[in-house]
């Protein structure tokens, strides 16, 4: 699980009555900043009373009003909730490892984390209600087999169905815009600026930006999520690395085996030629040896 914004109240009392949480998400096609997940939970009694508070999918409001809707229910002693932040440096790396962790499967994963981590607090959740992400009847198979003991309900458009979703898409909505204003560029070119437009793909002004913002050697910001197909037309742009062998084995071959050699900046998806091998760890790059990283082959 990501980084979690976790609200510092103490359990309040209703936790301990059966309980209702809704799950949605903001972020997942932009190519820039994190996706969130966010989570809103109530006692079942309360249900009522939430489909008054003029939730709605978060995607329908202006941000004023998503911003106003977010500070009120913060402020509400019968709502709890969480979002969990993943950085776009965790999205690319999972989508570009060798055992391909899939955007599905994250966005899985991130939802069954906000589960555990409410049921963790001591909330007697009985029901879920999820956007789904895929197939909503596989979805819920799959909740439910991890939750034996929850009433999953999944369904596309959640957040325009049920209040609990939409106070979730709320959640997640304004977390993410907050994150993405908020983000300090660690990166220091002197040309880098903030005027990234909204970080979809189709957005002009996030195209410019990206144009802007390559580097021939290390690629783009950390805002980026370099993995996203809006990105691989920069590549060709890039240089080729290749990692030296800084001595000499004792078979006296400088490369070891052979060096691993990074083409298109590793982004690409296409098959490594032959000689674009893991190194057996003979000859390691100085690089490695600085940071005491070993060759590790079984987990």
């Amino acid at each position: 699980m990501g980084s979690e914004d976790v609200p510092s109240k103490p359990l309040p009392k209703w936790a301990s009555e059966p309980c209702l949480m809704g799950i949605d998400e903001a972020g997942r096609g932009p190519v820039l900043g994190p996706m969130v997940y966010g989570c809103l939970y109530c006692p079942i009694s309360y249900q009522n009373t939430l489909s008054t508070l003029s939730f709605a999918d978060s995607k329908t409001l202006k941000e004023e009003k998503r911003e106003e809707l977010f500070e009120s229910l913060k402020l509400d002693e019968s709502i709890g909730w969480l979002a969990d932040v993943i950085d776009p440096r965790e999205l690319s790396a999972k989508m570009l490892r060798k055992i391909k962790v899939n955007l599905n499967e994250i966005s899985h994963n991130s939802a069954m984390g906000l589960v555990t981590a409410v049921l963790d607090l001591g909330v007697f959740l009985t029901e879920v209600y999820v956007d789904t992400v895929g197939d909503p009847e596989k979805y819920r198979i799959k909740l439910s087999e991890r939750f034996p003991g929850i009433k999953f309900v999944v369904a596309k458009k959640a957040d325009s169905l049920y209040p609990v979703v939409s106070g979730a898409s709320i959640v997640a909505k304004v977390t993410r815009d907050r994150a993405v204003r908020d983000w300090v560029l660690d990166e220091t070119a002197e040309n880098i600026n903030r005027n990234f437009g909204s970080g979809y793909p189709g957005d002009p002004e996030t195209k410019t930006w990206l144009k802007d913002h390559q580097h021939p050697v290390f690629g783009f910001p950390a805002l980026v999520r370099f993995s996203w197909g809006t990105c691989t037309p920069y590549f060709k742009d890039m240089v080729e690395v290749s990692w030296e062998a800084d001595k000499t084995d004792e078979d006296g071959d400088t490369n070891g085996k052979r060096q691993l050699k990074l083409s298109s900046m590793g982004f690409t998806g296409a098959k490594r030629k032959i000689e674009e091998i893991e190194s057996s760890g003979k000859g390691r790059c100085i690089f490695f040896q600085a940071r005491k990283l070993e060759l590790c082959s079984k987990f």
